[in-house]
């Protein structure tokens, strides 16, 4: 009989995996593998603004992570080089939260939690929580999905449909900065990016449309939670990382499938 800990640690991690599969494709086709690791480095400067302020964790990590994805998708819109402009952005915004983080010493010794995860420790309310965002990430993806597939086909063609490219982009970002606060507690700020990135970059290789991909990321990702939850388990390794390793093996598996494919 499995503990209810796992239970919950299972459910929050396939919910997850529910909304970062079809939004991960967006980030694999788009190129946003660094705005998305700008996001979720963000997400530890939300953690001290909610210690600060006696916000939810959640909350606070929302209104940051919120805040950086709308200040880069503007500058973006505007324009700038963002390779260095992410760069600089991810790394202090990722700085200031752990040096502020650090005015408080009872949070001290939970820092790993907030940078890789505490799967092991969902709560019933984080459960619901995390549920109720990847719904909500779902549900705003599935409204706009022709828009979104539009615009990241060609920003002209987007135009000559009567989509706004820019109102797209903003989109994928609010559901970026959704996904990020509610997968602090699953796979930690330093992670989040991975579990976007790797489950997509593994369905893409299998998948013959993008609804194929999408569908083939979440799927991966939720096998990636479970068998990552089995491996910290047998090997008493941190849950989080456990569940990019298995979610990386699929990836290579994934890689050799797609090369015997082509031979």
């Amino acid at each position: 009989m499995l503990d209810d800990f796992l239970i919950r640690a299972a459910l929050a991690g396939v919910g997850l995996a529910l909304a970062t599969g079809p939004l991960g494709a967006f980030v694999v086709w788009r190129r946003m593998a660094y705005f998305g690791d700008a996001t979720a480095h963000a997400a530890v400067l939300g953690v001290a603004l909610a210690l600060a302020t006696d916000l939810p964790i959640a909350a606070g990590t929302l209104v940051v992570a919120t805040a950086m994805a709308v200040t880069v998708a503007g500058l973006a819109a505007r324009g700038w080089a963002m390779d260095t402009t992410l760069g600089v952005l991810a790394h202090s915004a990722l700085a200031f939260g752990l040096v502020g983080v650090s005015y408080f010493p009872a949070v001290r010794t939970d820092l790993s939690a907030y940078l890789f995860g505490d799967i092991l420790a969902v709560s019933k309310t984080d459960l619901a929580l995390i549920w109720a965002g990847a719904a909500a990430v779902v549900g705003l993806l599935l409204w706009r999905w022709q828009a979104l597939l539009t615009s990241t086909l060609s920003e002209d063609l987007a135009h000559a449909s009567g989509v706004n490219p820019n109102r797209e982009r903003l989109v994928l970002v609010l559901a970026m900065a959704l996904t990020v606060a509610v997968a602090l507690k699953v796979v930690g700020a330093l992670l989040i990016a991975a579990m976007l990135i790797i489950p997509a970059a593994a369905a893409r290789g299998l998948a013959r449309s993008p609804e194929g991909m999408a569908l083939g990321a979440a799927l991966i990702g939720a096998i990636a939670t479970l068998a990552g939850l089995q491996l910290s388990l047998w090997q008493d390794t941190p849950a989080g990382p456990s569940i990019i390793v298995a979610a990386s093996a699929v990836f290579a598996l994934s890689a050799a499938l797609g090369r015997m494919r082509l031979a």
